[in-house]
């Protein structure tokens, strides 16, 4: 396990640790289950990015595809 310094806004402090002391656990452990679940999210953000992306760099491709294929068959 790895030791951090961490500054937070007072805000966000205050809020954490009345969260914190009503779900009886430690500060600690609440922000390593709150930066699990934010990584989690930001990884299936990419993700989706990243498929977005591709399926629109594909989408021309096929386009492509599809017209060359309806023009063979428009010349039978």
């Amino acid at each position: 396990m790895k030791n951090l310094s961490l500054k937070l806004d007072d805000e966000i402090f205050l809020e954490t640790e009345k969260v914190v002391e009503k779900l009886g656990t430690t500060r600690n452990r609440y922000i390593n289950e709150a930066l699990a679940i934010y990584n989690k999210y930001y990884n299936r953000k990419m993700l989706r990015d990243q498929l977005v992306k591709e399926s629109r760099a594909a989408y021309g491709s096929s386009r492509d595809i599809l017209d060359e294929y309806e023009s063979l068959i428009d010349e039978d």
